[in-house]
């Protein structure tokens, strides 16, 4: 009797809902001014030590080198001090957000540099009438003020529009055939995508104007550069919306089919809308991918001062293509003018992206709201009122 009591188990008695907070407990993510002055204390301690190191007694020098060696420096002299004062699993959580933080600034400060030098030499040359003048009577030593870009901004809509209505359908028709249907061809169609999206630019472009522009006496148009944007838009499209489809939940699927509904109309009604945004984000970022291509639409486009707003007739415009052309002429008129066409592009970029979110955005609200108008109301003033099981 009592070896059986001795070897039953001992339970902690749980802690009551009153109990006072042990005042020594601390949750990872909170951050006092202790903390910042353990943080700023790290970093000027690593700067220090590696400046001494690198400068004065190791042969090196470069600032991307000190850089590198700095930041790997002070995750391991701010690690070990946050396990000193607060433990290891709060240290881990440190070393881990500064860690992610440092990537995420070392991302973020470059592109920041880039948008903010092009504005700095660009935005001083926009005027009104650049969005509704051409380049056709204005030459290199004119002010690059005067002129303007309608001919290469009707073209980079064109083109890239042209692109997205080939690419979409066929990428996402892609997406669905390796996640939802699949077969044999599977592997062979996955291994594909992914060459294509290695393709170099100048490939696809070569590859257009050889076989259309040269062969088929196609000429140089604004088709023939959508074309070769197609081919480097497609691998990107299909990539990342076969990504989202992945996560839609596979009981949806379950449930549609349970009820009697074809693969094909479970992958129309039920997979395709719910991953109604991250196709939109597909979109987006293949529209990133082809839009500031300049290499390709030298050999298809080849490039127009004029408006030409037929994109299956005659070389046509573009305005990475004329920034290009402008930059290489070597003339600061020219290279200003350049400037001013990235700008407006970056421009144009952020527009069409703002815009896309915010439709996507307003298509799924706007049908819930449909979605909840159409339930009856239970107000008696309506006349519907719930009716009881005992009537």
């Amino acid at each position: 009797m009592a070896t059986s009591l001795r070897a039953r188990p001992r339970f902690r008695r749980a802690h009551r809902r009153d109990a006072k907070p042990d005042p020594t407990a601390r949750r990872p993510r909170r951050f006092t001014r202790r903390d910042g002055a353990v943080l700023a204390a790290s970093a000027i301690a690593s700067g220090s030590i590696v400046w001494l190191l690198y400068e004065r007694i190791l042969p090196f020098a470069g600032i991307q080198g000190f850089l590198v060696l700095w930041f790997g420096t002070f995750l391991a002299m701010y690690g070990l001090a946050v396990r000193e004062l607060e433990g290891t699993l709060i240290a881990k959580d440190r070393v881990a957000a500064a860690a992610i933080g440092g990537v995420s600034l070392a991302i973020i400060v470059p592109l920041l540099a880039i948008l903010g030098y092009t504005a700095w030499r660009g935005a001083v040359y926009l005027r009104a009438h650049f969005f509704t003048e051409t380049l056709e009577f204005t030459g290199p030593e004119d002010p690059a003020t005067s002129g303007g870009g309608l001919q290469a901004i009707v073209g980079t809509l064109e083109q890239v529009g042209i692109a997205a209505m080939i690419s979409v359908p066929l990428g996402v028709l892609t997406a669905v055939f390796l996640n939802e249907v699949g077969g044999r061809l599977r592997r062979p169609v996955r291994v594909f995508v992914d060459a294509m999206s290695g393709v170099p630019s100048i490939v696809a472009g070569l590859f257009i104007y050889i076989i259309l522009v040269v062969r088929a006496d196609w000429g140089f148009s604004g088709f023939a550069g959508a074309l070769a944007l197609t081919i480097l838009m497609l691998p990107t499209v299909t990539r990342t919306s076969e990504v989202v489809l992945r996560l839609v939940p596979g009981g949806l699927r379950e449930a549609s089919l349970a009820l009697g509904a074809p693969e094909w109309r479970t992958a129309w009604n039920v997979v395709l809308p719910t991953a109604r945004l991250g196709i939109i984000t597909a979109v987006i970022l293949g529209m990133a991918r082809v839009i500031g291509e300049t290499a390709p639409l030298i050999v298809t486009t080849l490039g127009n001062t004029s408006l030409n707003a037929n994109p299956f007739d005659g070389p046509q415009d573009a305005l990475p293509l004329r920034s290009y052309l402008l930059f290489i002429q070597g003339v600061d008129n020219q290279v200003n003018r350049a400037w001013l066409y990235a700008f407006v592009l970056i421009m144009l970029v952020l527009i069409l992206f703002v815009a896309a979110r915010v439709l996507g955005a307003r298509r799924v609200g706007g049908r819930g709201e449909r979605r909840r108008t159409r339930e009856p109301s239970l107000d008696p003033a309506d006349g519907v009122v719930p009716v009881s099981p005992a009537s």
